[in-house]
């Protein structure tokens, strides 16, 4: 049965009632995994089921038949619920969960059923789902006459943003934000999108409607129009909101209270990092596609998940303006216990900064507050969506609690952002007096267990509490009272199933017992009583458990009304711890890895003295320092040496340096300058791309064009052996016009690395351009690599030398520097290119063939046994008499 097609209700009324029940679920939600409780289990049926079986590995079923076919089914326990959903939702896939809502028996047909939560990757927030240290966005692409709109939301705290940018900007875009989900209008085809974006959702076009999208953004912040946001010029982007604010809400099924405002992002805000340059300096992800080695993964030493965050979203968006990477670079300072220049000495001299004599102790302080601290941005927004759980408010209690206890610990510093950060951490006193009154010391897990709200802060659930926990206390108290009271010694107070607690009296006494007793039972030898205060114990008695429960929760729908109040402050209370774990970080690594402060000049270049690459140091026993000096009168540095001497890591260290300055962080160098930048381009090694049906050479054109059209005399431009993907002198002939290019019309900083030695006369007629090389030397029948910067061009590549150290035959090796002495021993013929693989002629010099010296080439005395040897001797000494002979 196809449940996706639109069914006619005749269809749907020819099944059983249940089916009919979740036919007309499914039929509200055909593209999602309807999730439908039956007791213990969700069961999922038809194809849902068919395709759940297949993803979750469970098992399939059929059972019965409805409208004249059988029904296959699979189903999942109830309490395991949450680990299926997250790796359905890992594979981008979207459920909508159907609870039991009616009372058991309360109508003649199935139990009523209405759809509770719908799970998207895009929307999600509850912490068993999400990822902690990375953000899982919902994006809406909208494109128009070559504008690209973008808006986006990340439903765990309530940012949303917009953004419109040229519509090739799409994948660097993509590569940058990383969606978890992505909506696009129906009619919009475009190849590229769907290799971005695997989790993709198509919605009408008339969704993506701009006046729609100001109509719900007014409403929503209760404005008459979007003029303080900025956003008049944006109508691409503001199409884009209509259909992600309208998605959003409805996967909610309430209103967005924790989204209290809107960013308009401008690419003019950071360093431009198109995909490619993303990809090669390793920022978050290998080149394999793994999570570390990668500058994230050794600079986030953060405490709090919160911190992570930020970190991760730091590392992708450098700022271009300098202001705010500076404040940041004073905080780190302050926190690592440095003064202002202190830092760049203790680097200069080679040392870390805990043997420089500062221990970091505000870092130090700093990190163990945090270290109580749980992830208040997430739980803000469960406390906004209603869907907060007990132990999500008692570890922000504890959070809160922490809040002095940090201010404290920045007190001393004098560092305008972490002044700014003290500010943000202050908060009313009603949220915690609330939550450490209102919520018990260690809640349970769900309020449907009870133990959620503290004894004492309700009077009325601590008595339904006191009859479950001490019915026998005040059974014997009442017991002992009604003696006294009617002078009958006999008395008892009693309870059994049938007739509930009741007062017994022996036939002898019946005479004497109170007026307000009335008999509910007579046996042969005694009467049996209730008295309005027994009855209304049994009334709470027997109900006590069930209105306790629901009495927590009421209280717990209380607590989080009030703290619906606080949201913006707890916003303000998150961003800022996250702010201040993430700068913690980075005096941890500074203080850890002795980085220095960098210095941020207006004169154009760069100037990193003793520049080390941050992750691949850690990977090495000895990293050799190197300089790199870039200019208005050095433009670029023609960089030479041979394969695996360093060129690619020299390139990358001095880019990642410039973008952790801009970052915020301190830079692993002895000294740092940097001018003005607004870009960091790479062009680093490359792959086939099959799935777009484009060649390695392709790729490699396709970067290097981006950046030709891209990069100003502001960008940091990075080109590795750009060229090799195809024959010699059409490679040669492009590198040579692509440097021009950046020489003459970009006129960027710019660091090429090249094979071919004739680029190095490029300085003769541009002074702007610098030979510089990574060295090498021979020892015995090795090379060494030096990994040094040394000026002037190189004196060879040692290919031959480094294919022997991959472990190249070592007949194939001989046979290479034979064709590579005739190589360089002939001359090129004018006209069309020659071919390198045609037969060589002997080297004037050479001696004459002889057949034993031919074979006696060949034999590699080390390789042989001592019984081998003596054979090839015999042999050899046979082929000389027959050439004699």
């Amino acid at each position: 049965m196809q449940t996706r097609r639109h069914l006619t209700e005749a269809e749907i009324s020819a099944h059983t009632p249940m089916m009919q029940q979740y036919l007309r679920l499914k039929q509200q939600h055909p593209d999602t995994l309807l999730f439908y409780r039956m007791g213990d289990f969700y069961e999922l049926f038809f194809e849902d089921a068919e395709k759940a079986a297949r993803l979750l590995d469970i098992t399939l079923t059929t059972r019965g038949q409805s409208s004249g076919e059988p029904i296959r089914m699979a189903g999942v326990p109830f309490h395991a619920l949450e680990q299926y959903l997250a790796r359905l939702v890992r594979l981008g896939e979207s459920v909508v969960i159907a609870e039991q809502v009616g009372e058991p028996g309360a109508t003649k047909g199935p139990m009523e059923r209405a759809v509770s939560r719908i799970v998207t990757p895009g929307t999600l927030t509850d912490a068993a789902l999400l990822d902690d240290r990375r953000d899982a966005l919902l994006l809406a692409a909208n494109l128009h006459r070559g504008v690209l709109g973008l808006a986006w939301l990340n439903l765990a705290n309530g940012d949303l943003r917009l953004m419109q940018c040229p519509s090739d900007a799409l994948q660097a875009q993509f590569e940058r934000l990383r969606p978890a989900e992505v909506l696009v209008p129906d009619g919009l085809a475009l190849p590229l999108l769907d290799a971005l974006a695997p989790a993709q959702r198509r919605l009408a076009d008339w969704q993506f409607d701009a006046e729609t999208g100001a109509r719900l953004l007014t409403t929503h912040f209760g404005t008459r129009d979007l003029a303080g946001f900025g956003v008049e010029d944006l109508p691409v982007a503001l199409g884009a909101a209509a259909a992600l604010y309208d998605y959003a809400q409805a996967t909610q099924r309430q209103t967005l209270a924790h989204v209290t405002g809107l960013v308009v992002e401008r690419e003019s805000e950071y360093l431009r990092l198109d995909a490619a340059t993303r990809r090669n300096l390793e920022l978050t992800e290998t080149l394999r596609g793994e999570a570390s080695p990668t500058l994230l993964s050794l600079l986030d030493t953060c405490v709090t998940s919160m911190g992570s965050r930020w970190l991760r979203h730091a590392l992708h968006h450098p700022l271009r303006e300098r202001a705010e990477p500076a404040a940041r670079h004073a905080a780190v300072a302050e926190l690592a216990g440095a003064a202002e220049g202190e830092m760049a000495v203790a680097g200069s001299q080679g040392t870390s900064l805990a043997l420089s004599g500062r221990d970091g102790r505000i870092a130090f302080a700093v990190r163990s507050a945090l270290r109580g601290v749980a992830d208040v941005d997430r739980i803000t927004a469960r406390i906004a969506l209603r869907s907060a759980r007990p132990r999500d408010l008692s570890a922000l209690r504890e959070s809160l609690v922490r809040l002095p206890e940090l201010a404290a610990a920045l007190g001393p510093c004098r560092a305008r952002l972490l002044a700014e950060i003290v500010g943000a951490l202050a908060i009313a006193p009603e949220p915690l007096d609330l939550l450490q009154r209102a919520i018990a010391a260690e809640p349970a897990a769900m309020v449907r267990d009870g133990g959620v709200i503290a004894p004492g802060y309700d009077a009325e659930l601590d008595e339904l509490r006191g009859i479950q926990t001490n019915c026998g206390e005040f059974l014997m108290a009442l017991e002992a009272r009604e003696r006294e009271r009617s002078g009958i010694p006999g008395l008892k107070v009693e309870f059994n199933k049938v007739h509930g607690f009741y007062i017994e009296v022996s036939r002898a006494n019946a005479d004497k017992v109170p007026d307000d007793y009335r008999r509910r039972q007579t046996l042969k030898n005694a009467e049996r009583y209730i008295t309005p205060e027994l009855k209304a114990f049994e009334d709470k008695a027997l109900s006590a458990n069930e209105r306790a429960l629901a009495r927590e929760k009421l209280l717990f729908d209380q607590v989080l009304d009030v703290l619906a109040a606080h949201i913006p402050a707890l916003q303000r209370i998150a961003r800022a711890l996250a702010l201040l774990d993430g700068l913690a970080a980075f005096a941890e690594a500074a203080l850890r890895y002795g980085y220095v402060q960098p210095r941020f000049v207006d004169t154009p270049g760069l100037n990193i003295v003793g520049g080390r690459h941050p992750v691949v140091e850690r990977q090495v026993e000895n990293f050799i320092r190197n300089d790199a000096r870039l200019a208005a009168t050095r433009r670029m540095l023609m960089i030479t040496g041979p394969n695996m001497g360093g060129k690619s890591t020299f390139m990358r260290q001095v880019a990642l340096i410039c973008l952790l300055a801009h970052v915020g962080s301190f830079v692993p160098a002895d000294a740092a300058e940097l001018g003005p930048l607004d870009a960091i381009f790479t062009r680093i090694g490359a792959s086939d791309d099959l799935a777009s049906g484009r060649s390695t050479f392709m790729v490699e054109m396709t970067e290097a064009a981006a950046i030709l059209h891209g990069a100003t005399e502001r960008s940091l431009v990075l080109m590795d052996e750009i060229g090799r993907g195809t024959s010699t002198f059409d490679g040669l002939a492009l590198a040579f016009a692509i440097a021009r290019h950046l020489l003459e019309k970009s006129r960027s900083l710019t660091l090429f690395a090249t094979h071919y030695f004739e680029l190095t006369r490029l300085n003769a007629d541009y002074p702007e351009c610098a030979n510089v090389h990574l060295d090498a030397v021979e020892h015995g029948h090795r090379i060494v690599f030096l990994h040094a910067l040394e000026e002037g061009p190189a004196s060879q590549s040692y290919g031959i030398e480094v294919a022997a150290l991959a472990g190249i035959p070592a007949a194939v090796i001989r046979d290479a520097k034979r064709r590579l002495r005739a190589l360089e021993n002939r001359e090129i013929d004018a006209g069309p290119q020659a071919d390198l693989f045609a037969s060589l002629p002997e080297p004037e010099d050479a001696p004459l063939s002889h057949p034993v010296l031919t074979e006696l080439a060949d034999i590699d005395p080390d390789a042989l046994s001592p019984r081998e040897a003596l054979e090839r001797l015999y042999a050899l000494k046979r082929l000389a008499g027959d050439a004699t002979a």
